[in-house]
C-alpha cells in the first residue's frame, strides 16, 4: 500500500528535527496504525539508528544493540569491547551525537519490560548528558497504555523530559477513495464501516476483489489475519481482558448507557467506570454527549452514551464474535450472507458518522464541537457548533433506498427549535444527507430555506 497523507505528522516530526536541540519525542498509537511507516518516511535522507524492541533475551538485546552501533558509527572497536549496558550506551550516543543524529527505539515497552531500569537510566543520562546534545531520541510502542505508563505518566522517572507527544491516528475518511478507486460510495462506506481507516487493515484488502468477498476472505475466515485481530489487540493491551470482552459485547448489541452496561455485564459500578475509561482512553470507545452541554453539565456526565469508536472493533463484536461458532466450522459463506441482510441499518449509524468527518471539507464553517444532540424523546444526527462565532449547525442523515421527502426536513426545523444553545445570537444552518437523494419537493423547499442537501453523490465527490 502506498504511503498516504500524514502531512501533519511528518510536518511535526521535522520540525523537532530543524530546532538542532535536544528532542525526546513520544510517538503511540495502537497496532497497524502506521507509526513505524510513518518513521520510516520521516527518516528518509536522515542519520537514523533504527532499533526494535523484541521478546528476546537481555544479551541478544544487548548484542543487537551494540552491533547497530558498530555498522552506523563504523566502529571496529566496539566488536573487540562491546557496549555492555544502557549507561555505556547512551554515553557512546552523548559522545558521537555532535551532529544531529536520531535514535528511534521502536516497540519501547518490550525494552522496558526485559531491562525496567532503562528508564531511570535514560532519565539520569538525559539531564547529565543527552539533553545537551543534538541528538534525536524518539520512543514508539504500540501499546497505549504501557506507552502512557512509561512515558507521559507523571510517576515515570523521564516525566517532564519529552519535548514532543503524538498518538498517531487513523487516515482521514477522504483518503479511502485514492484506495480504492473503483469502489461505488456505498462500497467505500462499507470498508469504512467495518476496518474503519487502519492503514495495516485497509492493507488487507484488495481493491480488485469485490468489498464482500474481501470481507469474507480476510475476515471471516478462519486463521486470515483479521479474524483474531481484535483479540489479539486486547491480550496485547490488558493483562486480563476478559472484562473489556463483556463490555464490548454489551455495547455492539445496542446497550449505550452506564446502567445498561452495568445490569448485562455484572461488574462493579467503580470497575466498570474504570474499564469505560480506559477503553474510552485507548480509543476504542467514546462517551457521547451533547455538543451544546455547558462544561458542568458535561463533566457530571449524566444521561451520556457510549459507542464504539473504533469501526473494526464495532463490527468485529457485533457479526464475528456473535458468529465465532459457525465461523469456526468454515461456514463464511452462510455468515457473510447472514451479515448483508442486517447490515444496511449498521450501515445507516456508519454514515451519520462518516458525514460527520466529512463536514469540516464541506466549507460551511469551522465548528469548535459537533455530536448527536438528543433531550428526551428528541434527536438530531448531527449537531456542530462554533463557540466563538455563534454558529451552529442542524443535519440528518437517511440511508434508506427512497428518495427523501420534505417532511424529513420540516421536522428538522421543529427539533432545531428545542436545541437550547445561544438562541438569540446564533445563526443557523440545516443540512440533510441521503443515499438516495431527495424529492423535488424536498429540493424547492431547501432552496427557499437555504437548506444544504447532499445525496450519496455528492458525498462521493467530496471524497
Amino acid at each position: 500500500m502506498k504511503f498516504i497523507n500524514r502531512t501533519r505528522e511528518l510536518e511535526f516530526l521535522q520540525r523537532k528535527y530543524n530546532s538542532k536541540e535536544a528532542e525526546l519525542i513520544i510517538i503511540y498509537g495502537r497496532r497497524r496504525i502506521g507509526k513505524t511507516e510513518l518513521l520510516n518516511k520521516f527518516a528518509k535522507d536522515k542519520r537514523v539508528l533504527f532499533f526494535l524492541g523484541r521478546a528476546e533475551s537481555k544479551e541478544d538485546t544487548l548484542r543487537r544493540l551494540n552491533l547497530m552501533v558498530m555498522e552506523f558509527f563504523n566502529d571496529i572497536s566496539l566488536a573487540r569491547s562491546p557496549l555492555s549496558n544502557w549507561d555505556d550506551f547512551l554515553l557512546y550516543i552523548a559522545e558521537n551525537s555532535k551532529d544531529r543524529v536520531v535514535l528511534v527505539f521502536d516497540e519501547f515497552p518490550f525494552i522496558v519490560n526485559k531491562f525496567p531500569e532503562i528508564l531511570s537510566v535514560l532519565q539520569d543520562n538525559w539531564d547529565s548528558q543527552l539533553i545537551n546534545t543534538k541528538l534525536m531520541l524518539v520512543l514508539c510502542g504500540s501499546s497505549i497504555s504501557k506507552m502512557e505508563k512509561y512515558t507521559l505518566d507523571y510517576k515515570s522517572p523521564i516525566y517532564g523530559r519529552r519535548t514532543g507527544q503524538w498518538m498517531v491516528d487513523r487516515l482521514d475518511v477522504v483518503h479511502l477513495k485514492e484506495l480504492f478507486q473503483k469502489y461505488t460510495f456505498e462500497d467505500l462506506l462499507t470498508v469504512y464501516s467495518v476496518i474503519d481507516t487502519i492503514p495495516g487493515y485497509v492493507a488487507k484488502f484488495d481493491c480488485d476483489l469485490s468489498v464482500w468477498k474481501n470481507i469474507e476472505t480476510k475476515i471471516l475466515a478462519k486463521g486470515e489475519f483479521l479474524y483474531e485481530e481484535v483479540e489479539i489487540l486486547l491480550r496485547e493491551e490488558f493483562r486480563d481482558p476478559s472484562n473489556y470482552m463483556s463490555i464490548l459485547s454489551a455495547v455492539a448489541g445496542g446497550l449505550t448507557r452506564f446502567n445498561e452496561i452495568y445490569n448485562k455485564t455484572g461488574l462493579d459500578k467503580s470497575l466498570l467506570s474504570k474499564y469505560l475509561s480506559i477503553l474510552e482512553k485507548t480509543g476504542i470507545i467514546e462517551k457521547n454527549q451533547p455538543p451544546t452541554l455547558n462544561f458542568k453539565r458535561k463533566l457530571k456526565a449524566i444521561g451520556a452514551r457510549y459507542s464504539i469508536k473504533d469501526n473494526f472493533f464495532d463490527f468485529w463484536f457485533r457479526f464475528v464474535y456473535t458468529n465465532l461458532t459457525e465461523l469456526e466450522r468454515g461456514n463464511s459463506g452462510s455468515i457473510v450472507n447472514t451479515i448483508q441482510s442486517e447490515f444496511p441499518m449498521y450501515l445507516g449509524n456508519k454514515f451519520e458518522r462518516i458525514v460527520m468527518e466529512l463536514i469540516p471539507h464541506f466549507g460551511i464553517f469551522k465548528y469548535s464541537r459537533i455530536g448527536k444532540w438528543w433531550h428526551k424523546d428528541i434527536e438530531i444526527d448531527i449537531v456542530a457548533i462554533n463557540e466563538n462565532t455563534n454558529e451552529i449547525l442542524f443535519c440528518e442523515c437517511k440511508w434508506q433506498n427512497k428518495k427523501t421527502n420534505v417532511n424529513v426536513l420540516k421536522e428538522l426545523m421543529d427539533k432545531a427549535k428545542h436545541v437550547n444553545w445561544n438562541n438569540d445570537l446564533r445563526k443557523e444552518y440545516y443540512m440533510a444527507a441521503s443515499k438516495s437523494g431527495f424529492t423535488n419537493e424536498a429540493k424547492i423547499f431547501a432552496k427557499q430555506n437555504n437548506f444544504i442537501l447532499l445525496s450519496s453523490e455528492d458525498i462521493e465527490a467530496r471524497i
